[in-house]
């Protein structure tokens, strides 16, 4: 009997446990069958990013499962709850600290059943939130016009403690076909641009200008009565785009007060832009030469210059900075003299090869590196101009991903606030544009991740039965990357890196891509990259283009996409001159 007994008690005890376990497994699920359990909570003083990112967490829930978690506001909800933003539940929860309102970290966690989402107010607990959608559930913004949300019937929320700090403060890149959508920048965790904007996703950072002294001191303005203000060039005070002559005393009053003038009108930017124009026509005078012998070389007397019109804004302007270029004839630093605490150096890789990453030894890189690491040790503040396309033909293949995410890992090793990106900027139709605009920003975030993973991700959520055929062709353009093999952003197409093989086995491979491409939609995806061994064919092969209608096919294809095949050259000016060539 007492067996019996005991057997009766350890049966119950065992039923309970069961229904315990149920009970606790049924609550793990965040949906299932059409229903879910939870509830997201943000609190009502949460930052307007918070609010859209609880917002959005619902949203992209409902299209996947057909479920719609409520949204409250009172942080005494029972049941399961997710968390948007550090709030007092949060705090008692974790017993964390509040994070900074700037700070873009985040972390997302599960305790008990529920799931806890925060960082910073103004981009970090949105950024929590969208990489949770995009890690844990497998929804990306591959462009602003393509977000991948996979259909899932249930899903159950697994023992979560996942945090992420930014790699890189200041990102941004400026690709023509993700420009001006603070959506999509805001889903891949880009957060600055050229102009300021105020969104419900956290606001877009700025850095105004580039080339800029020309701006606040123009020859138009000023060279008729005062030519002494720009470049002294073999005896004569030069009146086109050249440098101003920075040793005269009135040249740096007026941009003292045209900077401060300008600061006060656009109140909305982080860095301000003071910087030489756009040639190699610096001033050969004597005062300037003087100064520059003294704090070696041009950039010394840049940074001389700069740092006076910092000293002159500083105080009005405590938070702001004044940007300069390290570029080309002043890339070099200088000696015995430091950027100020609010002066900000931008340093342009425009000499570089970009087949190899800058610190795997490749002999063009060398002395970049090392102006890299001089900067670095100098400067307060380092900002990289980086370059990722081909700026002599954006059609054809630059194949340049080998470098992307070991390049931005070298910038931020080596002390880097910031990176910009320049890229196709003009119109749609560049090479594999789309990609690397979503490739770039993931990098920038997190250099360590496996490019050609990204690269998958992307390639398999965007060309539909065609993807297989699509990587093979990307795996076909990195065969171009030779260990001896240099380029930079101005290569053509009778680049060594070029073959009429390789185009024939661009063309098979795409050719049966557009074949299997399952919808209209898909088919113009793929004819876009097939632009690519296009362009080189009809570049290599001019008068050959017109006769086999492969000219006319490309031409057609880029007035679709209103693609241009250079920087600063109409489309109608190319066709026109590539067809007198041509005949």
């Amino acid at each position: 009997m007492k067996t019996n007994i005991f057997s009766s008690g350890r049966l119950a005890m065992a039923g309970v446990l069961l229904l315990l376990a149920f009970g606790a497994n049924a609550a793990d699920w965040l949906f299932r069958q059409g229903k879910s359990s939870y509830t997201i909570v943000v609190a009502p003083d949460a930052s307007a990013s918070e609010q859209t990112a609880a917002r959005e967490l619902q949203q992209y829930i409902q299209q996947m499962s057909g479920v719609r978690l409520p949204v409250s506001s009172d942080l005494q909800t029972s049941g399961e709850c997710i968390y948007v933003g550090y709030n007092e539940r949060v705090a008692a929860l974790t017993g964390t600290q509040k994070p900074g309102k700037d700070d873009e970290s985040f972390t997302y966690r599960t305790v008990g059943h529920n799931l806890l989402i925060w960082g910073g107010a103004q981009r970090g607990t949105m950024y929590g939130v969208f990489t949770f959608l995009e890690r844990e559930l497998g929804i990306h913004w591959l462009t602003p016009k393509c977000t991948v949300v996979p259909k899932k019937g249930e899903w159950k929320l697994p023992r979560l403690n996942h945090s992420e700090t930014p790699f890189i403060g200041y990102r941004y890149s400026n690709y023509f076909v993700a420009n001006g959508v603070h959506e999509w920048s805001a889903h891949t965790r880009e957060n600055m641009k050229w102009s300021p904007v105020e969104s419900e996703y956290g606001n877009i950072e700025a850095y105004w200008g580039a080339h800029t002294m020309g701006h606040f001191v123009s020859v138009r303005e000023f060279y008729d009565t005062h030519p002494e203000y720009f470049a002294l060039r073999d005896g004569k005070r030069s009146s086109d785009y050249a440098q101003l002559c920075l040793s005269n005393p009135e040249v740096l009053e007026i941009c003292k007060t045209r900077l401060a003038d300008f600061m006060r009108k656009n109140p909305g930017y982080r860095i301000y832009s003071l910087s030489q124009n756009d040639n190699f026509l610096f001033c050969q005078c004597d005062k300037c030469k003087a100064i520059e012998k003294q704090y070696g070389g041009h950039s010394g007397l840049i940074v001389w210059f700069v740092n006076q019109v910092a000293d002159a804004v500083r105080d009005e302007f405590p938070d702001k900075y004044v940007g300069t270029f390290a570029y080309q004839y002043s890339r070099q630093p200088p000696t015995g003299i430091k950027p100020r605490e609010n002066v900000v150096i931008r340093l342009c890789s425009i000499e570089c090869c970009f087949a190899h990453p800058l610190d795997a030894g490749c002999p063009q890189n060398e002395k970049f590196m090392r102006d890299l690491k001089g900067w670095a040790a100098l400067a307060p503040h380092l900002f990289i101009w980086d370059y990722i396309v081909d700026y002599a033909q954006y059609i054809a293949p630059w194949p340049n991903f080998q470098v992307l995410g070991p390049n931005i890992k070298v910038f931020g090793d080596n002390k880097a606030i910031g990176i910009f990106e320049e890229a196709q900027y003009q119109s749609a139709g560049a090479e594999f544009d789309e990609m690397k605009a979503w490739t770039v920003n993931q990098l920038l975030w997190n250099p360590e991740q496996n490019v050609d993973s990204l690269v998958s991700i992307f390639v398999d959520g965007f060309y539909g039965h065609a993807a297989p055929r699509i990587m093979d062709y990307y795996r076909l353009c990195k065969s171009l990357v030779k260990p001896d093999v240099h380029y930079g952003i101005y290569i053509r197409e009778k680049h060594e890196i070029y073959s009429d093989a390789f185009i024939r086995d661009a063309f098979a491979i795409l050719d049966e891509a557009r074949n299997i491409a399952e919808t209209d939609e898909i088919r113009e995806r793929v004819e876009r990259v097939r632009m690519q061994p296009l362009y080189l064919h009809c570049m290599r092969h001019k008068a050959k283009s017109l006769q086999d209608g492969t000219w006319n096919e490309l031409v057609a294809l880029m007035k679709k996409y209103k693609a241009m095949h250079r920087e600063g050259v109409p489309q109608a000016d190319f066709f026109r001159s590539f067809e007198e060539e041509a005949k």
